[in-house]
């Protein structure tokens, strides 16, 4: 005798809307969906077209709306293809990225907390991109380290789902970060006298909030409009952490409404921040201009050169990502891995560095660590 719960009967057809029940490419319905036709969730299981994983567990949601929703329960994640064999070795560089980004940021952090003499606009912003950069780490290490370390590769679908909000807000974090300090190097260079009065602290925790409010409202809506779509095909992803392009494209239905507004997000954020950088430092170089001796306006420069090295750490690598994204359809998957591993990795990694190497407070807080840690060891 057949088993209801377990028999299943193919779907044939190729419907115009991907997101119905009926078009589903001869993936199978239990047999007791047509005897139960109100029955909210099934679990399947089916093949993976890719044959790289044979199975793929996938939930199947039914509504009275008569509007089927099918949904993978796990996303396998990518490392970086050609090198599985590999994978022992790079695990320990891998892992000494992540000491160095969360060890630098810490001791910016706690340097610019404990020495008065920081306690200025200008430090707590740095505090803001470490604090940035910091999240941005964490968001990224679990995946990352499962994979290099463990050969651990699959993420639950909702896990995926906040690993990609987070990624995205911490970014959009640092692009608005990157803006005030631009804004603070105009005020400091154009009118250094009024500098303190015009960025008081009152102005730089607002300006704070302003940051984090625009980045949790923007990136809000992400998850929930991949949510919506259904996913019954691959469920293997490009990168060895979840991106709104990369799950995107893993969709069986239109994703026109996710491409329009992942454009408009991009283009009010990351846009719209690098314009006011370009145009901030067009009248930074306009002002150092009418400065009458040549060391004055070395002095003047001389303070931008973090920054400048700053917005180019987390610039150069997200810019190319989108050109490689739209243009290099014709690269190895190794080149997107690569990129998109410098686009999150690099800027948690450098952006202490050069902070540490232009300021002698940082520099003197990290030889004390160190000669510290020394005298305890050899007491």
């Amino acid at each position: 005798m057949t088993n209801l719960f377990t028999s299943s009967l193919p779907i044939h057809g190729d419907l115009q809307d991907p997101g119905s029940p009926e078009h589903t490419s001869g993936i199978e319905k239990p047999l007791l969906y047509y005897f139960y036709p109100k029955l909210l969730t099934l679990e399947t299981t089916h093949q993976d077209p890719t044959g790289f994983f044979p199975m793929v567990t996938s939930r199947w949601h039914h509504a009275d709306n008569n509007y089927s929703h099918f949904q993978h329960l796990y996303f396998v994640l990518t490392g970086i293809p050609g090198l599985e064999q590999k994978y022992y070795w790079m695990a320990f560089p891998l892992g000494a990225i992540y000491v160095v980004a969360l060890f630098g940021n810490s001791i910016i952090i706690s340097t610019i907390k404990s020495e008065s003499s920081l306690h200025i606009p200008m430090y707590y912003f740095l505090c803001m991109l470490a604090l940035a950069d910091m999240g941005l780490a964490l968001c990224t290490l679990p995946s990352m380290l499962g994979i290099f370390w463990f050969n651990y590769k699959s993420i639950a679908f909702d896990a995926c789902l906040v690993q990609m909000y987070f990624i995205h807000t911490f970014s959009v974090i640092e692009s608005g970060v990157l803006v005030a300090m631009a804004f603070d190097r105009v005020v400091a260079i154009w009118s250094p006298l009024r500098y303190s009065v015009i960025l008081t602290n009152g102005v730089v925790c607002k300006t704070g909030l302003v940051i984090l409010s625009r980045a949790v409202c923007v990136v809000f809506p992400v998850p929930f409009l991949i949510k919506r779509l259904p996913f019954y095909r691959s469920n293997i992803l490009s990168h060895s952490f979840c991106l709104h392009q990369d799950v995107m494209h893993l969709a069986c239905a239109s994703t026109h409404v996710n491409s329009l507004y992942g454009l408009s997000a991009v283009i009010f954020s990351k846009g719209s921040d690098s314009l006011s950088i370009l145009l901030s430092y067009v009248f930074i170089l306009r002002t150092v201009m009418a400065i009458a001796s040549k060391e004055g306006r070395l002095k003047a420069l001389n303070t931008c050169v973090s920054h400048i090295c700053a917005v180019l750490i987390f610039y150069v690598p997200l810019i190319g990502v989108s050109v490689i994204h739209r243009f290099g359809k014709h690269l190895s998957p190794l080149t997107h891995v690569l990129m998109a591993n410098a686009y999150l990795l690099v800027p948690p990694v450098l952006n202490p560095i050069v902070y540490t190497v232009k300021t002698k407070e940082i520099r003197r807080k990290i030889i004390q660590i160190f000669v510290q840690t020394k005298i305890t060891a050899e007491g």
